[in-house]
């Protein structure tokens, strides 16, 4: 019936799921950061920001977490912001900025693609 096919064939289709989000949400902080005025935002440095990000603030959660774990969302948040700051070559607040203006830009699209009925409000979990 089913052979290792399917499970290659849902494992292919998950990790083009995985590139093709992790492209997105670079397009909306690449946007957000050239709209900062951060000068070397560009879509690959954004998708490097948002996996090295994403990789480096889960560490820290895990790490923060066992030793005193009311601290470990801010310190794996600061972790983001240093990783998005690193990248960017940029300040803490422009880093934030691009941060937070990355969020309000997705959820206007995704917003407006729902409105459209393009899209399902349901599909904003995923960011």
């Amino acid at each position: 019936m089913y052979g290792p096919g399917h499970l290659v064939a849902i494992g292919t289709a998950g990790i083009f799921a995985f590139l093709f989000s992790l492209f997105i949400a670079a397009i909306f902080l690449s946007l957000a950061g050239k709209l900062i005025g951060i000068e070397k935002a560009s879509i690959g440095r954004a998708m490097i920001a948002i996996l090295g990000g994403g990789i480096v603030g889960g560490i820290v959660a895990v790490v923060t977490a066992a030793i005193f774990p009311p601290l470990a969302p801010l310190l794996a948040f600061l972790a983001n912001m240093w990783v998005i700051k690193t990248v960017f070559d940029t300040g803490w607040l422009k880093a934030f900025l691009a941060w937070l203006l990355s969020f309000i830009i997705a959820g206007l699209v995704f917003g407006v693609l729902a409105l459209l009925g393009l899209f399902t409000i349901g599909a904003l979990a995923s960011l």
